[in-house]
């Protein structure tokens, strides 16, 4: 039986998109579990850096964060300099301290709209949780708990708008889905095998 770790083999071998980098981008809609389980690929790439979306969007730009995105990371990690980018603080609604990134061989960008249009001509692969919509918002309204269930109103509108205009999915590379005891993945094409092959891993996880 396969591991994560294969997974993150054949990641690893794909050629660079941004300068020196392989940008990994894992999409899915809201709540499906992008950030549990690219924190456990990270694990298996030996420590490969994670950037999340959420910490690019705000209140305002939900999904209107493309620009600042292209200038203060992807522009610097494709000349092979380190990204200095502030992430926003959800909570005192500003821009918190500037993070650093450094061009790693492999970084994991994860959060919806991860495989946009915009961004999918600096990626190396593309990863979607195969996770159905009703499903993930279920479980994201679950994890913030009902006094948050206004913004879940206006998120699910912008999420929806943003994905009937610009589709993830039918770009991925990989759909992956996940089980009682682990992850699978195929192929973005239904039913075909992928070149990373379609496994489990070895060991229980719990569900995010």
């Amino acid at each position: 039986m396969h591991r994560l770790e294969d997974l993150a083999a054949g990641l690893a071998a794909l050629p660079p998109s941004l300068g020196p980098v392989r940008l990994i981008a894992v999409d899915g809609h809201a709540g499906s579990g992008k950030s549990t389980f690219a924190g456990r690929l990270a694990a298996a790439l030996g420590g490969a850096p994670v950037l999340h979306l959420d910490d690019v969007a705000t209140h305002g730009e939900l999904f209107a964060w493309t620009g600042r995105l292209r200038a203060q990371v992807l522009e610097p990690l494709s000349a092979g300099r380190a990204a200095h980018w502030s992430p926003y603080d959800w909570v005192a609604r500003r821009f918190g301290p500037e993070r650093v990134l450094e061009p790693a061989p492999v970084v994991l960008m994860e959060g919806v709209g991860a495989g946009r249009r915009e961004l999918r001509p600096y990626l190396a692969g593309l990863l979607w949780m195969e996770t159905p919509r009703a499903e993930s918002w279920g479980r994201g309204r679950r994890r913030d708990g009902a006094e948050l269930s206004g913004f879940w109103d206006g998120w699910e509108r912008a999420e929806r708008a943003h994905f009937a205009d610009d589709p993830s999915r039918p770009f991925a590379d990989t759909l992956v889905r996940q089980r009682d005891t682990g992850y699978e993945w195929t192929s973005g094409a239904p039913a075909t095998p992928g070149i990373l092959g379609s496994v489990t891993q070895g060991h229980d996880l719990p569900r995010a």
